[in-house]
C-alpha cells in the first residue's frame, strides 16, 4: 500500500478505504470481506471524475458549446483512459481478486482495472475531499491528455475538425521552394474544398504540410470563436 500511495502522491489516513478500492467482487465474495467489494466506491468515483472533468473542461475552454463539452469529457472518462492510468500506477498487481478471477487473468483484464481507478479516485475522495480527488484526476488523467493533444498531429487534428461536416475535402499544394539542396525550404498550402486555409513552411515537404496545417486549425478556431 506504501508503494501505491506513493505513485498516486496521496498518503491515507483511513488505509482501509484504499484497500476496499482494490478489492474485486469475487474477492470480497470469497472471503466474505467485511468493507464488501469496491463497487460502491466505483459507482461514487465515476461521479467525482466526471464532475471534476467537466469542471476542468467548462472553465478551460469558454467557447466550446455543450455537444463538443459532453464529447470531450467522454473521451476522457472512457475505459481506455482509466485504463492508461491503471497501467501507469501499476494497478493490476495490488488488487484483491479471488482465486477464480485471479487465475483466469483478471489483473489484466481491462474492465476490472477500469473500475479500480474509480474506486480510487473515490476512496481519496472519502479520504482526504475534493481537493486531494482532483489533483489525483488532474495529475494522471487531465494533464497527460494535454500532453498528448499538445504532440498530436498537425494534419490529423486538421483533418478531424473538418470531418464534422460531411463532404469537406482537403488538399495539400507545394506552391514554392527554394535555397541550396542541402538546405531547401518548401512552402505548402492547405486548401479546403478548393479554397486556401493556410499556408506553412519547412525543410522538407511534410514538415511544410504540418505547419500550413497548423495555421489552419488556427483560422478555423478562431472563426468558430
Amino acid at each position: 500500500m506504501e508503494r501505491l500511495e506513493t505513485q498516486l502522491g496521496y498518503t491515507f489516513h483511513d488505509r482501509t478505504l484504499l484497500e476496499n478500492a482494490l478489492t474485486h467482487s469475487s474477492y470480497a465474495n470469497e472471503n466474505h470481506s467485511p468493507g464488501g467489494s469496491n463497487e460502491r466506491l466505483e459507482f461514487l468515483g465515476d461521479s467525482v471524475l466526471g464532475m471534476v472533468t467537466a469542471a476542468f473542461l467548462y472553465r478551460t475552454h469558454p467557447d466550446l458549446p455543450e455537444g463538443d463539452l459532453t464529447r470531450t469529457r467522454a473521451a476522457l472518462v472512457c475505459e481506455e483512459s482509466l485504463v492508461e492510468v491503471a497501467e501507469a500506477l501499476d494497478l493490476g498487481r495490488y488488487l484483491r481478486l479471488g482465486r477464480g478471477e485471479d487465475s483466469g487473468g483478471g489483473r489484466n483484464r481491462v474492465s476490472i482495472r477500469a473500475d479500480a481507478v474509480e474506486a480510487v479516485i473515490a476512496a481519496v475522495y472519502l479520504d482526504g475531499g475534493l481537493e486531494e480527488a482532483r489533483k489525483i484526476i488532474q495529475r494522471f488523467i487531465l494533464d497527460r491528455e494535454a500532453e498528448k493533444s499538445a504532440s498530436r498531429d498537425h494534419k490529423t487534428a486538421l483533418q478531424e475538425l473538418v470531418q464534422r461536416e460531411s463532404g469537406q475535402v482537403l488538399a495539400y499544394q507545394l506552391v514554392d521552394q527554394s535555397g541550396p539542396d542541402h538546405a531547401k525550404v518548401f512552402t505548402v498550402e492547405v486548401c479546403l474544398n478548393g479554397k486556401s486555409l493556410g499556408r506553412g513552411t519547412g525543410h522538407s515537404k511534410k514538415e511544410a504540410e504540418q505547419m500550413a496545417a497548423k495555421a489552419a486549425v488556427a483560422k478555423l478556431t478562431q472563426k468558430k470563436a
